[in-house]
């Protein structure tokens, strides 16, 4: 093999974003979350502050979303989210672009939209990642939302909520790694719910996914490296990512 189970498990953000979710699923998603060890727990916002004391004392990082998921948000309330994600423990925070500023070519409304958040955010330690909810976009919107995300010095570019018409692809996935130089990366979310396709994004230069399948993906990684499996039990976080 040519990767180790961190390598793998560190690439994962555990989504925890269905509005069905009871406290006792949110509650467990966190815990399977610190079990296998991943990069970070995506949960919806108002559980955020229990999310920081159920990952506590692990590495597993608090992250949750702003104007999510349709990214409409006024560019005030989105600042709003992510002081208030900050206040409650947050690290990294995964905000949904202005789909309808990008579509209509106001590329000044969608830089402030996004500095609006990256700027609070890196002024507090924390990361922020980008979603482009590339389904809806072509491709120079793509490579123009890479560019000011560059500009910005976004952490990460995202391809989507999961909650859109379509997820991650590969010809996406291709064309954001090219349009990236560092500091900044790049997310896959939707459609990564199998450890070989995981691995695949990972060799195209990705370095976290966004999924809800983390505990079927990484007993299967633990089964390849001979690793001995983990007791944890696996929510049912429904449909999305």
């Amino acid at each position: 093999m040519n990767y180790d189970y961190q390598q793998i498990s560190k690439m994962i953000d555990h989504s925890l974003l269905q509005p069905m979710m009871t406290w006792d699923t949110l509650e467990a998603g966190c815990r399977l979350a610190v079990a296998y060890d991943v990069a970070s727990v995506c949960i919806v916002p108002y559980a955020l502050p229990a999310a920081v004391n159920w990952l506590a004392g692990s590495t597993v990082q608090p992250s949750t979303t702003i104007g999510f998921p349709h990214g409409g948000h006024t560019t005030s309330i989105k600042a709003k989210e992510a002081e208030q994600a900050i206040s409650d423990g947050c690290q990294e925070l995964d905000m949904v672009c202005n789909v309808s500023k990008v579509l209509s070519g106001d590329w000044n409304y969608v830089r402030y939209d996004i500095r609006a958040v990256i700027e609070p955010a890196h002024a507090a330690g924390r990361k922020v990642k980008v979603i482009f909810e590339n389904c809806y976009l072509q491709k120079d919107h793509k490579r123009r939302l890479c560019e000011i995300c560059c500009e910005l010095q976004a952490d990460w570019v995202k391809t989507s909520t999961g909650y859109g018409t379509g997820g991650a692809t590969m010809e996406d996935l291709e064309l954001m790694v090219q349009h990236v130089a560092a500091p900044v990366q790049v997310k896959a979310a939707g459609g990564v719910r199998d450890l070989d396709t995981l691995i695949r994004v990972r060799q195209l230069g990705v370095t976290r996914v966004g999924a809800s399948a983390t505990k079927a993906m990484l007993d299967e990684c633990r089964q390849r490296l001979g690793l001995p499996a983990i007791e944890a039990s696996a929510p049912d976080t429904g449909s999305g990512y």
